[in-house]
């Protein structure tokens, strides 16, 4: 069977998809990308390059779609390329965030497209106003309703759509959802998992941690407000006035993910030390930056209680693998984490402004480790039963994939069983042309730049 991904970050939320249909040698994985890096054995990546250097001159609400809209054209070129070069993907796969896949249809017409529909903006109610200390501007409304522009027109060109959670569906209109599935990318459980001889090693501070120690972990692609970096922060000299023992681990690099950059290109790390200044003991908090992957597991694994903050807002991966981790989960009390934690049973909830609330919640947690053991457990089961990589969302993707593949209406159940998965052989024969066509094809890809490499992939933590 012949896939065809589109992601501007390869590869992106299909890693763990494309490992998977690049090891059955009858599939041919191509996979379309702006320039980066990374690489995956078996999969075909072609890489193209939008116009971002003509002069943008549009109505400031526009600006984001103008850029969505040169995403779309180059890889309509690109596809254009491929088709002329006799390729027919069984079935294209693709984020719907950045304009990837507006034209998608316009090339490929016959063949499904299955999108990502990730977020659904709104100017009040969900993160856009959240936090009163970082007020939005007078455009918002406008800008952010521009924005959605991108959502409805890839919308209204797809077979149909997923998104990783019920609340991020929850969003769009609901004559919208009618043709979105609940599909998350899936945790690898196998490889993420408690691990009590786990231990690290931090040489500027001399100091080696285990399980043993008292560790409180933050996680986050950035140190960033919508991440809840300034609530975090502002809870520490209460965790170490209640806490003299514990070690504090930040992962997380300085730039900006979401929301607005300070001015003067100062950071929201310098600013929240320079706020706190004198309060706390910087010899016991330990900014790691981004890290490796094997690396960052290993902070998991040695975490006493793991300390997640969000605004209304797509939900991280290292949630949930913090939780298969068997991490103590903190979490806010906002609904992202509300969908998976119950407070009390498989986590712990906190309000997301209160430092005090959150810094006795780690004292409590701390306190009683036998309680935490249960808790722990359930997180981890939590994880395995529902976001499971090999038992439920592999499985899913391949339920869904069958049935767009083979003309079929998907069923919007988000119980089906674990363990349906759809034989492959009949489907690989049902459009386009069949793998072993596309593999003697592979080599005619001249006038695209293609690239079979395998390097190390470092996590992209969210």
């Amino acid at each position: 069977m012949i896939y065809l991904f589109i992601h501007q970050n390869f590869p992106g939320q299909y890693k763990h998809l494309i490992r998977h249909l690049a090891d059955d040698p009858d599939n041919t994985v191509y996979f379309i990308s702006q320039p980066n890096p990374n690489w995956m054995q078996g999969v075909i990546k072609l890489v193209y390059y939008p116009d971002l250097n003509a002069p943008i001159q549009c109505h400031r609400y526009t600006v984001d779609f103008e850029v969505a809209v040169r995403h779309g054209e180059a890889v309509a070129k690109s596809l254009g390329m491929l088709r002329a070069q006799g390729v027919t993907p069984d079935i294209i796969i693709g984020h719907s965030g950045w304009g990837e896949t507006l034209f998608v249809k316009d090339v490929y017409p016959d063949t499904p497209l299955l999108s990502y529909f990730e977020f659904f903006y709104h100017h009040a109610g969900v993160d856009a106003d959240f936090d009163p200390e970082f007020p939005g501007g007078q455009d918002d409304a406008g800008r952010l309703r521009m924005r959605n522009a991108v959502n409805l027109l890839s919308f209204e060109s797809t077979d149909w759509g997923n998104a990783p959670t019920q609340w991020q569906r929850s969003l769009y209109p609901p004559e919208m959802r009618g043709r979105i599935s609940v599909l998350h990318e899936g945790i690898d459980t196998d490889a993420i998992k408690p691990n009590p001889d786990a231990w690290l090693q931090i040489d500027r501070a001399k100091l080696r941690l285990s399980a043993q120690d008292e560790v409180i972990t933050y996680v986050a692609r950035n140190l960033e407000p919508y991440r809840g970096f300034h609530s975090f922060m502002r809870a520490i000299p209460e965790i170490q006035r209640l806490r003299p023992n514990a070690h504090i681990l930040v992962i997380g690099g300085d730039e900006v993910s979401y929301g607005a950059a300070l001015p003067s290109g100062q950071t929201y790390r310098q600013r929240m030390l320079t706020e706190l200044r004198g309060r706390i003991d910087l010899s016991r908090v330990h900014f790691l930056g981004q890290l490796p992957y094997d690396t960052y597991l290993s902070v998991l694994q040695i975490s006493s209680a793991h300390i997640y903050l969000t605004y209304p807002f797509v939900l991280s991966w290292s949630f949930l693998e913090a939780m298969a981790a068997g991490c103590v989960m903190i979490g806010s009390a906002t609904a992202p984490v509300q969908e998976v934690i119950r407070d009390g049973e498989n986590g712990l909830l906190v309000d997301f402004f209160s430092a005090g609330h959150l810094a006795e919640t780690v004292d409590a947690a701390l306190s009683d480790r036998q309680r935490m053991r249960t808790i722990r457990e359930n997180a981890r089961r939590t994880v395995v039963e529902n976001y499971d990589l090999k038992t439920c969302a592999l499985p899913r993707w391949q339920n869904l994939i069958a049935d767009l593949v083979m003309g079929r209406r998907p069923v919007l159940d988000d119980a089906q069983p674990k363990t349906k998965i759809l034989p492959q052989k009949p489907v690989k024969q049902s459009l386009g042309l069949t793998p072993r066509e596309g593999v003697r094809r592979k080599a005619a890809l001249g006038k695209l730049e293609v690239s079979r490499h395998c390097v190390p992939m470092m996590n992209e933590i969210g």
